[in-house]
């Protein structure tokens, strides 16, 4: 390995050794501010602690700033899934996976959750997508989809989001494209414009 490469690992390696050890408070609220109103959310770190730090650590690092919201299922009622960043530079920086949490509330309306790749049936791999649970979802409990958070203000404004593409949108190109891409193909999705923590206790 050349003195480039062990630097470039070094570097990787310590990033990760950050974002698995940087610890969010015990509780904070946050605000998302979207195209169809103000939404406030509750995050409780014993409910999802991989999953609560994370959380935080993202919004620090203003990865949710114009984020879609690309996978909307409302029909029946579902999912409001987001969590692709409109920059590059950030969903490469943060594609690392954080362990598991046990699943300490479950997947009712209104608990926002991350979302996961499923193997052996089991939620795995989470990165930065999400999801607000838009009815009971508990079936999605034994597959280990721990909620972190739940949606204490403007529940109904998240029921605005458009939800009339479905599971259109492209996930692979949302990524290497960008906002421009929903832009063009899907110009009726909501966003999420702006994220900021309100309050926290540690």
């Amino acid at each position: 390995m050349n003195r480039f490469n062990t630097i470039s690992l070094f570097i990787l390696l310590s990033f990760i050794g950050i974002v698995l050890s940087q610890q969010s408070p015990q509780t904070y609220n946050v605000l998302f501010s979207t195209t169809t109103g103000d939404i406030e959310i509750f995050v409780n770190r014993s409910y999802s602690p991989y999953g609560s730090d994370r959380f935080y650590a993202l919004i620090q690092d203003g990865f949710y700033t114009d984020n879609a919201f690309f996978r909307v299922i409302q029909t029946p009622l579902f999912v409001a899934q987001f969590g692709i960043s409109p920059s590059s530079s950030l969903n490469e920086k943060w594609n690392v996976t954080i362990p598991n949490d046990p699943v300490v509330i479950s997947n009712t309306a209104g608990t926002i959750t991350f979302a996961a790749e499923e193997e052996n049936n089991q939620a795995c791999c989470r990165t930065t997508q999400l999801f607000i649970n838009y009815a009971d979802n508990s079936f999605l409990d034994s597959a280990g989809f721990s909620p972190f958070g739940r949606v204490i203000s403007g529940f109904n404004n998240t029921l605005k989001f458009y939800g009339g593409y479905g599971e259109e949108p492209d996930q692979s190109l949302i990524y290497s494209e960008g906002n421009s891409y929903l832009q063009e193909n899907f110009p009726l999705l909501s966003y999420l414009n702006s994220v900021k923590i309100i309050t926290e206790q540690w």
